[in-house]
């Protein structure tokens, strides 16, 4: 099964990033556009992961999350990846990247090491897709509307835990399935 670790937004923020997909869904681009369940902050994707493997993960999860704390998150800004280059793959809102944000998401890559599970070369960069080009055929005023925006507020919020989960494939695009919760303390 493929698995991944996130923070699950909250729907206040679901519903703004849904707003701001229906304003870019007028622009004429071949674009997969990320459903609202399927909003998330990713903070370690593992991929393929053995069901023996589930509980230790589970283990490490809860060890890590033990003193994090809670903290806010500000998603603000917009952008996509490679930068600076105007032929697109992944579209993206980004994130404040708090000290606790980069100290948890760094402690799950150091634990989860533990388990062979290959920590991550690029440096992290915290962002929630809101879609995948898969043409970039008339993309130049797209990227404009994501250049105007790239200062927009998206909204807060508390993040008290993060989640474990798996990513079903289907034609119709990935389908999360929750494992796991694992409180922040």
């Amino acid at each position: 099964m493929r698995t991944f670790i996130a923070i699950d937004m909250d729907e206040a923020i679901k519903y703004e990033l849904n707003a701001f997909i229906e304003v870019l869904r007028k622009h004429p681009v071949n674009i997969k556009w990320v459903h609202s369940q399927g909003m998330h902050l990713t903070l370690k994707f593992l991929g393929e992961t053995r069901e023996d493997k589930i509980s230790d993960i589970q283990k490490v999860l809860d060890n890590t999350t033990v003193s994090t704390g809670l903290f806010t998150l500000n998603i603000k800004g917009t952008g996509w990846f490679p930068p600076g280059k105007r032929s697109p793959r992944v579209l993206w809102v980004g994130c404040n990247e708090n000290k606790i944000l980069m100290s948890l998401q760094s402690k799950i890559e150091n634990n989860l090491e533990e388990l062979h599970f290959l920590k991550e070369k690029r440096n992290y960069h915290p962002h929630l897709t809101l879609g995948r080009v898969r043409n970039n055929q008339n993309i130049n005023k797209l990227l404009d509307e994501f250049i105007l925006n790239k200062d927009k507020n998206f909204g807060r919020m508390d993040v008290s835990k993060i989640t474990f989960f798996q990513s079903i494939l289907k034609p119709a695009g990935a389908e999360y399935k929750m494992l796991s919760e694992h409180n922040l303390k």
